[in-house]
């Protein structure tokens, strides 16, 4: 079932057990916009179903937030124009080149281009798998671009990130509505769960100058503008404790500045700043 925002926003909400990311819907008078493809064929027809539900125009176009698996490989399930970064598509020019029998599949595993989730859910939920191929791009921007639906503005724009270096959002003015991607996430390197430090202030600025009071992640539930506002309090505070390679001297840090311990996902966030100054050592 489809959440809904407003009369024009709906949202499927993301699933962890099955790594499916949330996915949105925009509709205009005119048009409607989808926001992220789904992690396989199945997830783009579930998601496809619901909207045939209700009374809105027609899909004409498909944004992909970024190039990881599971906001992608629904992409050819939608009759619609594909929309990237350049980034982006050059990430999944290298997909696009990739075969999905069991053969390859298992390739891939070894070699470290797919997880072994990424492949179970392949050979699930994508059908004719030997003859799968991802559908090119239509249109490919740098910076920014803006699409009219009918009476509704979508800002479709590159951010920094702490997630991937190819993160896009689609920003809704009328309805101070931002769907985020997973741009504010942290990422692995070397088996190592991290938060970016250098990426962070400038991620924030670039989400911020938005005037959004919805915020549509990833793989969360909506967020409102104080519970960003929070999160990005711990995320300051907690990278501003991480100046080095010790997590006891970290939490030591933080303990000083914020005359407390931490709590809730401060651990978690100190834990990644942490791993992100030991990457860095490690490649000195």
């Amino acid at each position: 079932m489809l959440n809904k925002l407003s009369d024009s926003i709906y949202y499927l909400s993301n699933q962890n057990e099955k790594e499916r990311p949330t996915l949105g819907l925009v509709c205009g008078e005119k048009y409607s916009l989808v926001i992220d493809a789904g992690n396989s064929v199945q997830h783009a027809r579930d998601f496809l179903n619901e909207i045939e539900k209700l009374n809105v125009p027609p899909v004409k176009y498909l944004v992909i937030t970024h190039a990881h698996w599971d906001h992608f490989l629904g992409m050819n399930e939608y009759n619609a124009t594909i929309i990237v970064n350049s980034l982006t598509d050059q990430l999944l020019n290298t997909w696009r080149n990739y075969s999905f029998d069991d053969h390859s599949l298992q390739e891939y595993v070894d070699a470290k281009k797919m997880d072994s989730l990424c492949v179970e859910i392949i050979k699930n939920e994508v059908p004719n798998r030997d003859v799968f191929k991802l559908n090119s791009s239509d249109i490919v921007f740098d910076g920014s671009l803006v699409l009219d639906l009918g009476n509704k503005i979508c800002v479709i724009e590159r951010i920094r990130s702490t997630h991937t270096d190819d993160s896009t959002i689609v920003y809704v003015p009328d309805e101070k509505a931002i769907f985020l991607g997973d741009s504010f996430y942290g990422t692995t390197k070397n088996s190592l769960f991290h938060y970016k430090k250098s990426h962070l202030e400038p991620m924030i600025e670039d989400i911020q100058k938005f005037d959004a009071s919805h915020f549509i992640a990833g793989h969360e539930s909506i967020c409102d503008i104080e519970e960003m506002d929070l999160f990005w309090k711990e995320l300051r505070s907690s990278s501003k404790a991480a100046n080095s390679t010790s997590l006891e001297e970290s939490l030591k840090t933080f303990e000083n500045e914020n005359k407390r311990k931490p709590i809730g996902d401060e651990l978690f966030f100190i834990k990644a700043f942490v791993n992100d100054q030991i990457l860095h050592s490690e490649e000195r």
